[in-house]
């Protein structure tokens, strides 16, 4: 490496006019919460549990003199969770989460998360709120909602509650997508997830966010199932410009079925070859007491950023990212 070159590796990624356009939204950030009377939180980066989705991958951390291993939180939702139960009301919280294996054009290691709680709102009121939070940050035009099954049979003519996995993979097959998957993931879910990303993202929210809703049951990761006929994840997901910008639910509170997928999630995780995660037992003792009934969502600060910044990397949006850390 040149002498040149070396230099230069002290300077943050980002400008410092993006550094401060960035400052500012988090500052506009937190004056909506404060307006609604929802107040800030601040959890711990380092958990003895973590999501045991089988496509999150934790950070694992040491402490001197302590046997237990720790994780670097890839979301503040648990211990969130506990203060729902002991009675928080409202609540929001701003800050770094990580996650393993994500590194690109929109993702980093370390990155920004904004999640909050709202008891008493379901799924629906959630979007709303989350949509005048986007017309405050982006100056957007009101969000369009569209279903999870209306979202496949617009775009691929394919209903994904009643597609076989055989005309599944004729689908990706006549759409010339790479479909190089393990065997230990040859399920429908991970099909859709591939159609999904390849065919429909791309073109979502171009013009103004959109909020994909009731998404197969399969992949309720911690939301309440509805028995609808099929039935259905009251989750959500949002979308602009073809960026994925938030993942929100009405909320599961059932600390048996919590604890039901949780055991589920580390079996998949296992035939993935992926490490089986610990119980998150105090969650699980949170929600015996009871946790309100709420919804809940996650927003990826950094891609908001981008998205109010026009930019085109996340790392024209952070100091440093990893590879200059």
């Amino acid at each position: 490496m040149s002498l040149a070159l070396k230099n230069k590796m002290w300077q943050p990624t980002a400008s410092i006019d993006n550094l401060k356009k960035r400052a500012d939204i988090i500052q506009r950030i937190r004056q909506f919460f404060i307006d609604r009377n929802i107040f800030e939180v601040d959890t711990p980066l380092i958990c003895r549990s973590t999501a045991t989705d089988p496509y999150i991958h934790s950070l694992k951390t040491k402490v001197r003199h302590c046997p237990n291993t720790f994780y670097l939180q890839t979301s503040p939702e648990f211990p969130m969770k506990r203060l729902l139960a002991a009675g928080s009301g409202s609540i929001f919280q701003l800050g770094k989460v990580f996650r393993d294996d994500e590194q690109g054009r929109y993702h980093n290691p370390e990155f920004t998360m904004l999640e909050w709680y709202r008891p008493g709102f379901n799924h629906h009121q959630l979007m709303d709120e989350m949509d005048e939070l986007l017309q405050l940050i982006l100056d957007s035009q009101p969000a369009i909602r569209m279903c999870y099954r209306d979202l496949f049979l617009k775009n691929l003519n394919i209903d994904p509650f009643t597609i076989s996995l055989d005309e599944l993979k004729n689908c990706a097959q006549q759409l010339q997508i790479d479909t190089q998957l393990d065997e230990q993931d040859d399920h429908i879910d991970t099909w859709l997830m591939l159609l999904l990303t390849h065919c429909i993202e791309p073109k979502l929210g171009l013009e103004k966010p959109v909020f994909i809703f009731d998404y197969p049951a399969s992949q309720s990761a911690l939301a309440k199932i509805r028995d609808d006929n099929p039935p259905v994840a009251e989750r959500f997901e949002v979308y602009f410009k073809g960026i994925e910008l938030a993942n929100g639910y009405h909320e599961l509170t059932d600390a048996t079925e919590q604890k039901k997928r949780m055991i589920k999630d580390n079996k998949k995780r296992q035939q993935l070859g992926h490490e089986q995660l610990p119980m998150a037992e105090k969650l699980i003792a949170a929600l015996n007491n009871g946790m309100p009934k709420c919804a809940g969502v996650a927003l990826g600060v950094d891609r908001l950023v981008m998205l109010a910044c026009d930019a085109k990397h996340i790392e024209e949006v952070i100091p440093f990212t990893i590879g200059v850390i």
